[in-house]
């Protein structure tokens, strides 16, 4: 009998001992899941954040050309108005002369809240020289054509995928494409859009556009 008493206190010590441990470790177990999701949400919550982020910047694969530092990069021309930044470009320094002959450095330069259509050295250059030469003697028809190449309004990508908008020269142009592939007027293809400049969206195209 005695000895049936010390075998039950024995289990009935080692049962109390062994209880908190469990309970302790249940209680880890539970503190480790809680603490776990809120960093599982913290992490999908950055997530739409990052993305807006990616989503606003510049696009295109000339941008690989564009000057990482300096007045030229993206981060430079950000801070210039329009005019100023394209001249800090070497890719648009045909562009940036046909401005100057024009004199129109100013009127771009202080207008506020518009979209240019920029077209590079290249696009220039698919022009006859002597019909650029031309052109570039002729300020109203200069004029006319680099007015027709901007917008009274800053103009996201997502409006350029079926987009019809009224030009300075008083012209329509049509845009169409999604993601970061965009035509203007079927013709022009932007290969470095949603640049920014202190007062403009820019869109880099490869085509020079012709008003009718």
């Amino acid at each position: 009998m005695n000895s049936m008493k010390i075998r039950r206190t024995a289990i009935a010590v080692a049962a109390a001992v062994a209880l908190p441990f469990s309970l302790a470790a249940c209680s880890d177990s539970g503190n480790d899941t809680k603490a776990a999701a809120p960093a599982a949400e913290a992490t999908e919550a950055s997530t739409p954040s990052e993305a807006a982020m990616t989503d606003d910047q510049p696009f295109g694969p000339a941008c690989a050309g564009v000057p990482k530092e300096g007045a030229g990069s993206f981060e430079g021309m950000a801070k210039d108005p329009v005019a100023t930044a394209a001249s800090n470009n070497p890719a648009l320094s045909t562009l940036v002369t046909a401005v100057k002959q024009a004199g129109l450095v100013d009127t771009l330069n202080s207008a506020e809240n518009i979209t240019v259509f920029a077209p590079t050295n290249e696009a220039f250059a698919k022009i006859p020289k002597a019909d650029l030469d031309k052109v570039l003697a002729d300020k109203a028809t200069l004029t006319k054509i680099l007015t027709y190449h901007v917008v009274g309004q800053k103009l996201t990508p997502e409006q350029l995928e079926n987009g019809s908008f009224e030009t300075l020269q008083k012209g329509m142009i049509t845009t169409k494409g999604s993601g970061e592939e965009y035509t203007v007027n079927d013709v022009s293809k932007v290969v470095c859009g949603n640049v920014k400049t202190a007062n403009a969206n820019v869109y880099i195209v490869d085509t020079v556009l012709m008003p009718k």
